[in-house]
């Protein structure tokens, strides 16, 4: 199954992440995000366990570990020297099968670790005067890498507690919080943080993804502009590509593929009617339980929720649902 056309094609391959056939993992509600390491290992989460999964290009399992956490709802990689880390954001929350899909709630917080499952670092909760009486629900957590002419800033956005998004110097020290007013106007879900490096600065993608939009700063979170009305309706992920941005949008159930000037050049696996069915990102049986969708189909996605690609301009995307699904797009 192919998707895309010219210079755009892919080849779909389904079923592409070989998770062991548990009960857990059938049930599991998949929340994720995934990673490409420079190496070529993809990085994803377990759908219903607290375990991160490492695998090979053709998805076959290398190694877990148990992150202690309740969800790697956000992933992203950062390099310092010659050492990668992966940093995951974990809002604390998820629908739990064992409840019955009642929510399991924790602290939120977002962690650094080695790619060997090893806690190197945890970024404090901000202190922002919003927290006196609000939730912090970490989405995302970026760095802003000293290798591509950062600082080393870290950047965590709280999609799903009070809708702000926080800079700490690299040693975890809060410098400021922002919340859109500053710029396009105040984030609802400003769910995924995604530093470019396209250009001779690094700017900052906030993906706000309720308002439909995508708000961009600079280092020093700085406003810079926005875009949203006939490219994208729910922004939800990004990724580089050499000069294209590959964006992923939940609702819309699509990979939009955009220019370096953000302009669209087309949209891959677009779905946007299945949004639209009562349980959805799952479906509900004759009790009115969320059970695992049976409208899944090859070339068309579900809930695009995390998104990574590897060396060779392969795409990987974890959907949002019972069971989870990662889709490996192959460059053709």
């Amino acid at each position: 199954m192919r998707v895309g056309s010219g210079a755009h094609t892919y080849e779909w391959v389904g079923n592409w992440a070989k998770i062991p056939d548990t009960e857990l993992a059938r049930e599991g509600w998949a929340h994720h995000g995934i990673v490409a390491t420079e190496a070529g290992e993809i990085i994803a989460c377990h759908q219903g366990e607290a375990k991160i999964l490492v695998f090979d290009k053709d998805g076959n399992l290398l190694r877990s570990w148990d992150s202690g956490l309740v969800d790697a709802h956000g992933m992203s990689l950062s390099k310092e020297g010659d050492t990668e880390y992966l940093w995951i954001a974990d809002p604390g929350f998820k629908p739990d099968p064992e409840l019955a899909y009642g929510w399991t709630h924790k602290p939120g917080r977002a962690v650094k670790t080695t790619l060997e499952g090893e806690t190197v670092m945890t970024v404090p909760e901000p202190t922002h005067d919003v927290y006196r009486d609000g939730n912090y629900r970490p989405t995302w957590v970026v760095v802003n890498e000293e290798r591509h002419g950062g600082n080393g800033d870290i950047w965590v956005t709280d999609g799903y507690g009070e809708n702000y998004v926080h800079r700490f110097d690299k040693a975890g020290n809060y410098i400021l919080g922002v919340n859109g007013e500053e710029g396009a106007g105040r984030y609802d879900t400003p769910h995924t943080l995604f530093f470019d490096t396209r250009k001779s600065e690094p700017e900052l993608y906030v993906a706000d993804r309720k308002n439909g939009r995508v708000q961009i700063y600079d280092g020093d979170g700085n406003f810079k502009r926005s875009f949203g009305p006939g490219i994208t309706t729910s922004p939800t992920g990004f990724v580089v590509i050499g000069d294209l941005m590959v964006l992923i949008e939940l609702r819309s159930s699509r990979v939009t593929i955009l220019d370096s000037d953000d302009k669209l050049v087309t949209y891959l696996g677009e779905n946007d009617s299945v949004s639209k069915v009562d349980g959805w990102p799952n479906v509900q049986n004759d009790k009115g339980k969320s059970v695992r969708t049976d409208l899944l189909e090859l070339g068309k996605f579900n809930s695009p929720h995390g998104i990574a690609a590897d060396g060779d301009g392969n795409l990987y995307v974890a959907e949002w649902l019972i069971g989870g699904r990662i889709t490996k797009l192959v460059k053709s």
